[in-house]
């Protein structure tokens, strides 16, 4: 096909998508507002969320004519999915969502606008790097909670909060593509010269800046993050060196560090017993995840429909568990279709990456940002499930979270850039 025919295909296609998720959220927004006796609210939360979709999907078919077709209208589809799962839960929380889903649309935005050669995003790894840590500084010493209690994981500005942990999971991400793709030859050669470490070089400034973000990310008592941090990390330089040895390695840091957690921190130990046997303390510590269990079994197949569960009975359901909302209310229909729509971005972030093989920043930026949605998806997804100690974590464009919301627009932006065959051909350090 000639690059018309491509431009207009990826259109047509990226428009039929949008209109199906449309007819979705439609047929939710009047369902919703039928049961709660409400219609305008809802109309509202989809006039908005129409709104963008149609600015956004007009002003990339100029930005980026050809353009993967499936990653704006999938995170369109699950951001208005949770909207309407957040109007239903927690109403005052939705309008802040919608302002939140206009400002992350303008980010994707720009981010689609800046020169596809990434230039700019390689060479200055440092400078992004340690932007996000000092801004995790400033939350170390300013940080607020909105709910008055707990970590204080947020700076907080005329009624807006936002968390810079989110920003330095897509930081990180840049800095250890940008590192990695320097020094891969190195890595390789250490291997090729039986050396089991390369050289200090090559890894010392790499594991000082991976330590350095865990370190503050644990101080924070954010240990969901700082898992994500080394699961990314482990994963990118398995990717890098394409060797086993550094994820056994890593998996045996992983489970020393988590046991020493366990023994040190209040909270991991709290998690760990609640995953444990919850139903021990069904009526306290382990009543989230009870509740959570509950509602999944009370969904069924089919769900109870929107708005005709009880979700409200799981503490933080807006945030944290509003997967546990989608089981009860959505059936297992609903949960395993969410479960694909993050799997499929992950799929086409994966097929990005291998298009760039020529390219490894390029390859590895792809790639590690595929992990950090994967990996972040399946810890709160676990979570929920009793599968794994929850996390903390949100659930990409779903759960309640400005920040989070922001972070992973800004992710489908760089996808979408990755994903254009106009991205220059240039090496990204000339």
């Amino acid at each position: 096909m000639n690059f018309s025919q491509v431009t207009q295909y990826c259109t047509q296609r990226e428009r039929y998508l949008l209109t199906v998720s449309g007819l979705f959220l439609l047929l939710t927004a009047l369902t919703l507002g039928i049961v709660q006796k409400s219609l305008w609210p809802p109309l509202i939360l989809l006039a908005i969320w129409s709104a963008s979709a149609f600015a956004g999907h007009n002003l990339l078919n100029q930005i980026l004519p050809q353009r993967d077709p499936l990653l704006f209208p999938i995170a369109m589809l699950l951001t208005g999915w949770g909207l309407a799962l957040i109007l239903r839960l927690a109403p005052v929380f939705a309008w802040r969502q919608a302002l939140w889903l206009a400002v992350s649309l303008v980010a994707m935005l720009a981010i689609s606008t800046l020169p596809t050669h990434l230039r700019w995003l390689r060479r200055y790894r440092y400078t992004w790097l340690f932007g996000g840590l000092c801004l995790l500084l400033v939350t170390i010493m300013l940080g607020v909670n909105p709910s008055g209690f707990g970590p204080r994981l947020w700076l907080g500005l005329g009624g807006l909060y936002f968390q810079p942990s989110e920003l330095l999971k897509l930081m990180l991400v840049i800095f250890l593509a940008s590192y990695l793709a320097d020094y891969h030859e190195d890595i390789h050669l250490a291997w090729k010269r039986r050396r089991w470490i390369p050289s200090f070089r090559a890894m010392g400034p790499l594991l000082l800046m991976w330590g350095l973000c865990t370190v503050m990310t644990i101080w924070q008592r954010d240990l969901g993050t700082a898992a994500l941090f080394f699961i990314v990390f482990l994963t990118m330089l398995y990717i890098a060196s394409q060797r086993t040895i550094y994820v056994v390695l890593g998996l045996a840091m992983l489970l020393l560090a988590s046991v020493a957690a366990y023994h040190l921190y209040d909270v991991v130990e709290l998690r760990i017993d609640v995953w444990l046997n919850p139903w021990a303390e069904a009526g306290g510590r382990g009543y989230q995840i009870v509740q959570s269990l509950i509602a999944f079994s009370a969904g069924g197949m089919f769900g109870q429909g929107i708005g005709m569960g009880a979700p409200q009975a799981v503490p933080v359901v807006q945030s944290d568990f509003i997967f546990a909302a989608v089981g009860e209310e959505w059936g297992l229909v609903g949960a395993v279709n969410m479960i694909i729509c993050l799997a499929v971005l992950t799929m086409r972030g994966m097929q990005i990456a291998s298009l760039w093989t020529a390219s490894p920043f390029r390859m590895l930026l792809a790639a590690g940002l595929s992990v950090l949605l994967a990996t972040q998806s399946l810890l709160i997804l676990g979570g929920v499930l009793k599968l794994i100690p929850l996390t903390g974590v949100t659930l990409p464009f779903v759960s309640y979270g400005g920040s989070s919301l922001l972070i992973n627009f800004i992710l489908i932006g760089l996808f979408l850039v990755l994903s254009s065959p106009s991205a220059s051909q240039e090496d990204d350090l000339t």
